[in-house]
C-alpha cells in the first residue's frame, strides 16, 4: 500500500524517538483500558473478512477510531494506517501503523493471547520499505507492556531486553499462525508437518504481536508465519530488532507478506532454510494470509 507520503525525514534525535515510544506506550494503554471495560459485555461478531472465520467485533472497531482520534489530536502532520478502516495520508513522512486487537479470535472467546500493537515508521508503510522508530505491544488480559525505540533498546515492562543465544533448530521451539481460508490451511499443514520432527515443538497463540514480543524476551525461540500484514508487525518486529534479533523473510529476500521469520540470527537462517526445504513461500504454494 502505497500513501502519498513527503520525503522520508530525515534521522530523528533520539530524544524525538524517546517521545515516539512513550507516545506509542500511553496510546496502547489507553486502548487496552478500553478493551477491559467493554470485554465485560456480551462480545459478538460484526463483520467478517476473508473467510466466515475472519472476525472483526464493534470493539476493533471501536479501539481504532480511539486511537486515530488520539494520533489526529496529538500528531495532526503524521498518516495513520489501521487494520479495520485503511490508510488516511499525513505530510511528515510518518505514518502510525496501528492493530486495534491483535487476536480478535482470542478476545471474542476469552482466550487471553491478544493485544494493542501501535507503532509509528518512517517512510512508506511496508516493511520491506520502511524504518520502524518506535513501538509498543500491550497484552490487555495480562497487562504485560513491551516497548521499543530505534536505537533505544527494547523493554518488557520497563526492563531491558536481550534476546537469547540462538539454539540448534532440533531444540528450538517455534511459533507460527494460520489463515482463515481452506486452501491456505491445507498448505500450511503441509508445511507445518514437515517441519514439527525438525523442532521442539511448534506453538500457536493467535497474536503474531505477542509472538514477536516472546521471542524478543525468550519465551519462544523463533516465529515464522507468511500472509502478516503491516499492522500485526510493525511494533513486535521492532521489539525483536532492538533486543539483537533478526527479522527477514526466505532466500535473502526482506520480511514480508511473502514471509516473516523472527529470533536470534544463526537460528533465523537454519529456520529458514528448514521452511524453504518445505516449500514455505514457493510460488504456486501460498501457504495462506494469516488470520489476526
Amino acid at each position: 500500500m502505497t500513501l502519498p507520503l513527503r520525503e522520508r525525514p530525515a534521522e530523528l534525535p533520539p530524544e524525538e524517538v524517546g517521545r515516539l515510544q512513550s507516545l506509542c506506550e500511553r496510546l496502547a494503554r489507553e486502548a487496552g483500558d478500553l478493551v477491559r471495560q467493554r470485554s465485560g459485555s456480551a462480545i459478538a461478531v460484526a463483520d467478517t473478512k476473508s473467510s466466515v472465520n475472519d472476525v472483526v467485533t464493534a470493539v476493533d472497531r471501536e479501539v481504532e477510531e480511539l486511537l486515530r482520534a488520539r494520533v489526529r489530536a496529538e500528531r495532526p502532520g503524521d498518516a495513520f494506517l489501521g487494520e479495520e478502516d485503511g490508510a488516511s495520508a499525513g505530510t511528515t513522512g510518518l505514518t502510525w501503523v496501528v492493530d486495534p486487537i491483535d487476536g480478535t479470535v482470542n478476545f471474542l472467546y476469552g482466550i487471553p493471547s491478544y493485544a494493542i500493537s501501535v507503532a509509528v515508521v518512517a517512510g512508506e508503510p511496508d516493511p520491506r520499505r520502511w524504518t520502524p522508530l518506535a513501538g509498543c505491544v500491550h497484552a490487555v488480559s495480562t497487562g504485560t507492556t513491551w516497548t521499543a525505540g530505534r536505537g533505544r533498546g527494547a523493554y518488557r515492562d520497563g526492563a531491558r531486553l536481550r534476546i537469547k543465544d540462538a539454539p540448534p533448530l532440533a531444540q528450538a521451539l517455534v511459533s507460527t499462525g494460520f489463515g482463515y481460508t481452506e486452501e491456505r490451511r491445507r498448505e500450511q499443514a503441509t508445511v507445518v508437518a514437515q517441519l514439527l520432527p525438525q523442532v521442539r515443538d511448534i506453538r500457536r497463540l493467535g497474536s503474531v504481536a505477542i509472538d514477536l514480543c516472546l521471542v524478543a524476551d525468550g519465551r519462544l525461540d523463533a516465529h515464522y508465519e507468511r500472509g502478516l500484514n503491516p499492522w500485526d508487525v510493525a511494533a513486535g518486529t521492532l521489539v525483536v530488532l532492538e533486543s539483537g534479533g533478526a527479522v527477514q523473510g526466505l532466500r535473502g529476500a526482506p520480511a514480508s507478506e511473502a514471509m516473516t521469520v523472527a529470533g536470534p540470527a544463526g537460528l533465523v537462517a537454519e529456520l529458514g532454510a528448514a521452511l524453504e526445504a518445505a516449500g514455505a513461500g514457493e510460488v504456486g504454494h501460498p501457504d495462506g494470509e494469516s488470520g489476526r
